[in-house]
């Protein structure tokens, strides 16, 4: 097989392989672990038709072979993926970026088409002979969890009701309007499947840098212990402060309802290190639950956005719905064009615990 014609992923950046083990190769007990590396070939076409290499999105063909890592995922809107526990057989495609799995569930949406199907070649050693894995490569390069870092900035939390509600994107326009005003914004996308769209949307639109979990050899965050992701948290917030912001905003995947979502909102060592709180939402019921939700966590939402902004009726639901508390009537609802040009709140406190 030509090395060079091998389409690598991009959560295999960085990874030099050195010998290509068979399955038979292995020892009879070997498990799989998050992050391990193989070689695949591209049996069958589905939802992924192209995966994402360090420099580009290349198109895949049934009979390709692919480097990509084994990986967990969660996506409500697509795959529910685990690493398999056999290694023979067929898997899946679960990112674009070549993070392989077992599918267990799906989107009805995506029942006819399916995840990419792959069979794995080989895994491959490194230099020490050991099977390559993307985390233990930079596992330890990270630091320990303790929320100095957060002091030297402004942390600004952009979650969402679920998965697809806008908080990549109310993250993104409200960099681009932070910058407007004359403002410095980091962005880090701390949980979720490694795939660049969206760092590279808040980069486009005036992030001084834009990084995710990816760049210490995560596939995904999914399944990921709460001292590990308090461990990424202290070390992205490290990275991106060479760059001195004002600002970070900090993405959590999916929905407050998610395992790893929850799991820090949860702890309050983390929300101590929070400034604000921007909660998006698809529509107006998701909005104000939300908000009811965050509040009985003791988390305080400084202002609303996401896709129902988008609507002037469902802006006026959750309008009249928060106004009837009274509690509520303060938080602003801004649409992508208003944060965009700067109407963030400009009061600037710090983050109140609400009593239970």
């Amino acid at each position: 097989m030509m090395k060079s014609r091998i389409k690598i992923g991009m959560v295999c950046h960085g990874i030099r392989p050195m010998e290509l083990i068979s399955i038979d190769e292995l020892e009879p007990n070997f498990t799989l672990k998050a992050g391990d590396v193989g070689l695949f070939m591209v049996t069958e076409i589905g939802k992924n038709k192209m995966i994402q290499t360090v420099s580009r999105s290349a198109t895949l063909i049934p009979g390709d072979l692919i480097m990509g890592a084994f990986g967990n995922r969660y996506a409500t809107n697509q795959f529910e993926g685990y690493i398999p526990d056999d290694l023979k057989g067929e898997f899946h495609m679960l990112g674009g970026a070549g993070v392989i799995g077992e599918v267990k569930s799906m989107h009805q949406r995506l029942d006819e088409i399916g995840p990419t199907k792959v069979e794995l070649v080989g895994l491959y050693t490194d230099e020490r002979g050991q099977i390559a894995n993307t985390i233990s490569q930079k596992e330890q390069k990270l630091i320990p969890f303790t929320g100095d870092l957060a002091k030297r900035t402004k942390v600004v939390l952009s979650l969402g009701s679920a998965m697809d509600s806008g908080k990549t994107t109310t993250a993104a326009f409200l960099i681009n309007g932070l910058t407007k005003k004359g403002h410095t914004a980091a962005y880090i996308k701390l949980t979720g499947t490694a795939y660049p769209k969206d760092a590279n949307l808040a980069f486009d639109l005036g992030a001084c840098e834009a990084i995710d979990f990816s760049r210490y050899g995560y596939p995904s965050t999914y399944l990921v212990s709460e001292e590990k992701l308090l461990s990424l948290y202290e070390t992205l917030l490290r990275d991106v402060l060479k760059k001195r912001p004002d600002y970070v905003i900090i993405e959590i995947a999916d929905g407050i309802l998610q395992r790893e979502t929850k799991m820090l909102l949860k702890n309050p060592k983390f929300m101590s290190s929070v400034h604000q709180v921007v909660f998006s939402a698809g529509d107006s019921l998701s909005a104000v639950n939300g908000v009811h939700t965050l509040n009985s966590w003791g988390i305080q939402a400084t202002a609303l956005a996401g896709l129902f902004t988008a609507s002037p009726l469902l802006v006026q639901e959750v309008r009249e719905c928060l106004d009837e508390n009274n509690d509520h009537s303060y938080l602003p609802i801004l649409n992508l064009e208003q944060l965009s040009m700067g109407e963030f709140p400009d009061y600037l406190r710090t983050m109140q615990l609400l009593s239970a």
